[in-house]
């Protein structure tokens, strides 16, 4: 299975007990090609750094202060020979394994937040909407220095992730440090959590908004249903759509292509480079765009990673939407799992991924065609203008139109783009986009 995704696969047990977090969305793997038909000739066995690693084996258990079985020391040398080639490939035992394969279904449990290690702390990548974590108010780049009291420095992802998981139900306090700031706690009871991969309605007449929180297998489906229900809310045909990717980790690839492909009629979407045999993948379109070719705003920021830099990315180089917001994440790399024996499996980096114009992202990110950062909005109440229309014998209009006058109309309907400031820029520029373009 391909899978893009931001997070170490340490991070696929933050807080879970049912599933994986979103980043790990599995489907069917492709093929892959049997030991040894790797462009490169196998080399031999380095004997001397075998002997040196049954010594060090030989060693440890002889040495150590307490007893070390060989299953174990086998295990950890797996996982570190994984841990040491890049931040996401990795070993999955069963468990790990397991949470992965049920991710798919977009439901698990734990506190619905994406996590990273950076400077020897638990860091949030994410929060993910609708969960506990984000009702909480926890924000991305939040460090969590503490789980319960205990301190999360010097401590292994899996340990974090660990103290971390439990019972559903069960409440459990975690300190953060914001900005450099002072620590505070938050205290969050564990959940069932059902993620919706796709959220859609009008910001304003004529005007559509996506959010894509994860690209899920259903990823691509659900996009295609919400376009329709815009449609369908708006009566007539949209002026223009939000395509909202901020704070997306990632998921499948196959998902990732097939959003794309809802908007742009032809084209290139995303080709991979890799050593094994498929690993080397070109997406294009199929003709079948939904959106009815209106004007398009996507929004990333730095939460934005891997399948959401796809589908920034090939809608930016197809010149089909206008990127607002700030730089992506910078995740390029394509990860494929293959299944060991006794429920096990690898998820090991086999591929980069290009946009259409020929475009790595790695370590780099997507750069916004209109950099918007995020800032607070704070509502001012407007003055009532007098107005010829209330004046005592004044002239009608000389279309027969109706009057006009001043009135103090009651209190709109809040909506999203009414405090979240770069909505609310993406959205007047898709109105200027729409006047321009005579929609």
């Amino acid at each position: 299975m391909l899978h893009l995704s931001r997070l170490t696969s340490l991070a696929l047990t933050i807080a879970l007990v049912i599933g994986a977090p979103l980043a790990f969305a599995a489907q069917p793997a492709p093929a892959v090609a049997p030991a040894g038909t790797a462009a490169t000739t196998k080399a031999p066995l380095p004997l001397e750094e075998l002997r040196t690693f049954a010594e060090v084996m030989d060693r440890i258990k002889a040495a150590y202060v307490e007893p070390v079985d060989d299953k174990t020391l086998l295990e950890n040398a797996i996982k570190g020979m994984l841990s040491n080639l890049d931040p996401h490939s990795a070993y999955l035992g069963p468990e790990d394994f397991a949470e992965l394969q049920e991710s798919t279904s977009g439901e698990f449990g734990g506190l619905g937040i994406e996590v990273g290690a950076e400077d020897g702390f638990i860091k949030v990548v994410s929060p993910i909407d609708d969960t506990p974590a984000s009702k909480a108010g926890i924000q991305a780049g939040d460090f969590i220095v503490k789980i319960n009291g205990q301190p999360t420095r010097g401590q292994s992802m899996t340990e974090a992730v660990d103290k971390m998981r439990g019972k559903i139900g069960e409440k459990i306090t975690l300190t953060l440090v914001r900005d450099g700031g002072t620590p505070f706690d938050v205290t969050l009871a564990r959940a069932i959590i059902q993620v919706k991969s796709v959220k859609s309605q009008l910001l304003e007449s004529g005007y559509g908004y996506i959010r894509i929180t994860q690209f899920q297998v259903k990823t691509g489906e659900e996009v295609s249903k919400a376009l329709a229900k815009l449609r369908k809310d708006n009566g007539k045909k949209l002026k223009g759509i939000i395509l909202d990717l901020r704070n997306n980790p990632g998921g499948v690839l196959q998902a990732a292509v097939e959003v794309v492909d809802h908007f742009i009629t032809k084209g290139l979407i995303v080709y991979t480079k890799g050593r094994i045999a498929n690993s080397e993948l070109r997406f294009s379109a199929t003709g079948k765009d939904e959106s009815e070719a209106v004007p398009m705003v996507v929004l990333i920021n730095g939460g934005s990673a891997s399948a959401s830099e796809i589908v920034a990315g090939a809608l930016q180089d197809q010149k089909r939407a206008v990127v607002m917001g700030t730089p992506s994440f910078g995740k390029g790399s394509v990860q494929t799992v293959l299944p060991l024996n006794n429920d096990r499996a690898l998820k090991i980096t086999t591929a980069l991924y290009y946009t259409p114009n020929g475009r790595s992202i790695q370590a780099q990110g997507i750069v916004p065609d209109i950099e918007v950062r995020k800032a607070k909005i704070t509502s001012e109440q407007d003055s009532e203008y007098f107005k010829e229309a209330d004046l005592q014998g004044h002239l009608g209009n000389g279309n027969g139109g109706a009057d006009k006058p001043s009135s103090s109309s009651g209190k709109a309907k809040p909506m999203p783009q009414d405090d979240d400031y770069q909505l609310a820029q993406a959205l007047s520029l898709l109105k200027g986009l729409s006047i321009t373009s005579g929609r």
